[in-house]
């Protein structure tokens, strides 16, 4: 059973620069595709970023291409978000999620936000506020 835990959100000023982790446990990362996923109160849950389980494919929401990247390393066993460039609309609780079997490359290019993860992490709070 994998397990997610989520640390590294917090308190920054706009413009400011976050690093989320994602440390998995009870497996490897590499079966999994994994995605960061965000909800700010009274609003939906968004997908920002998408990673496949060979790390080869990655994908941003639009709200966020050009500031955050996702990343992994393999032998920690963690994916991360850096976050750059914060605006206030970034405030929301971060998720992690993982999907086993892994996705297709094709799959995370296109549409990751609508597929199934069935392993979630508990949340980070970030806040992005002067």
């Amino acid at each position: 059973q994998l397990h997610l835990v989520e640390s590294g959100g917090g308190l920054v000023q706009p413009g400011g620069s976050l690093k989320l982790s994602c440390a998995a446990s009870g497996s490897t990362l590499g079966y999994y595709t994994i995605a960061w996923f965000r909800q700010a109160p009274g609003k939906e849950r968004e997908g920002i970023s998408c990673i496949s389980s060979t790390g080869g494919t990655t994908n941003y929401a639009d709200s966020v291409k050009g500031r955050f990247t996702i990343s992994r390393d393999v032998a920690k066993n963690t994916v991360y978000l850096q976050m750059n460039s914060l605006k206030p609309e970034d405030t929301a609780v971060y998720y992690c999620a993982a999907a086993r079997p892994y996705y297709s490359d094709y799959a995370v290019a296109h549409d990751f936000s609508n597929l199934d993860f069935g392993s979630w992490g508990q949340g980070t709070q970030v806040t992005v506020s002067s």
